[in-house]
């Protein structure tokens, strides 16, 4: 397996090693598209840490509510660079030339917390106490060919059952349909999953894990035209990288303590529920823990599996092949 130049620029950021700008304009204008999702943290840490200046690179997040509008600013021109997962509308604008996938991000990994499988409160009293139970129900997702709609599909094929799936358009729809018993049941990162089952209204009968063991759960991509100019490209997932790797020693392998980990916290406080003060977010941001590939490696075995679920749904056209989604000359591709 090959260690590129990315991964190993990556693990320098964790020294506070400065690393020198490719060859491109110092203060290069990006817009960096996020979900106010503890799992976007990296894209957080590199611009608050400098490791995007560092790179020459000046930065402006750009915060989006579901993954698809994402894609569409990618392709668009609106938003330069984005993690978020593969969906059916990704998928498409890739095989119409407009995007690349360049990078992994969020993924499942065995003894790490990962995405939790939800049931509202009435369904749970109605005996939905485990996935299976689900068989009938209405489950939640964004829109058609959204990772929630690939994720509750695949549960339902594992536990051979059928559900019947709800587009809600946004996840903060999702969740009042699920705490409303307007749906069944919901699969969701575990910052948010584990709060509301808190609040006794939606509770947790589930590992995603347990049913897609490694899934590259988000990608990193950009628009073609990106993926093109390699500077930029390059300049823009070292300091990706850097945020990946202080996020991981931080929160995942406890590198500095606890000292480390609140000071983490704030950081993703400025971003991730910003409505709520420090003390009660804190709890939901580390809940939220899960691994985020470092140096941006990408598990293809799982992306295609992905793009063969969506064909097998006719979701998307079924000659594309996994090459025209992917450019994955930037990074470690493993599976």
């Amino acid at each position: 397996m090959t260690i590129t130049r990315r991964h190993a620029l990556a693990a320098m950021g964790a020294t506070g090693v400065a690393l020198a700008a490719p060859a491109l304009a110092q203060g290069t204008k990006l817009r960096v598209g996020a979900l106010r999702f503890t799992s976007h943290s990296p894209s957080f840490v590199a611009l608050e840490r400098g490791y995007f200046a560092d790179a020459g690179l000046d930065v402006e997040l750009e915060f989006f509510q579901a993954a698809q509008p994402m894609a569409v600013a990618i392709a668009s021109g609106d938003v330069d660079y984005a993690m978020t997962a593969m969906s059916g509308g990704l998928i498409s604008l890739a095989d119409k030339g407009a995007i690349k996938v360049i990078g992994g991000g969020l993924s499942e990994e065995a003894g790490i917390d990962g995405q939790k499988i939800l049931a509202s409160d009435a369904a749970y009293r109605d005996g939905v106490t485990t996935p299976a139970g689900l068989a009938g129900k209405r489950f939640g997702m964004t829109t058609a060919g959204s990772s929630f709609h690939y994720m509750g599909s695949k549960i339902a094929e594992a536990e051979g059952i059928e559900m019947s799936f709800v587009p809600l358009q946004k996840v903060g729809a999702v969740i009042g349909a699920l705490r409303s018993d307007q749906i069944d049941g919901w699969s969701i990162v575990p910052h948010i999953a584990k709060p509301i089952a808190g609040t006794g209204e939606v509770h947790v009968i589930g590992d995603v894990s347990d049913y897609l063991p490694d899934y590259q759960v988000t990608t990193v991509f950009t628009s073609t035209a990106n993926a093109g100019d390699r500077d930029r490209t390059q300049a823009f997932l070292d300091a990706f990288g850097r945020g990946v790797t202080d996020y991981n020693t931080t929160m995942i392998d406890r590198a500095g303590g606890d000292e480390g980990v609140d000071a983490m916290v704030d950081l993703i406080h400025r971003y991730v529920y910003t409505d709520r003060e420090r003390e009660r977010a804190a709890p939901s941001i580390i809940d939220g823990t899960m691994r985020i590939n470092e140096g941006a490696a990408l598990n293809v075995a799982s992306l295609q599996d992905q793009l063969s679920w969506f064909q097998s749904e006719g979701l998307v056209d079924a000659d594309i092949a996994l090459d025209a989604i992917v450019d994955d000359s930037f990074v470690r591709t493993v599976g």
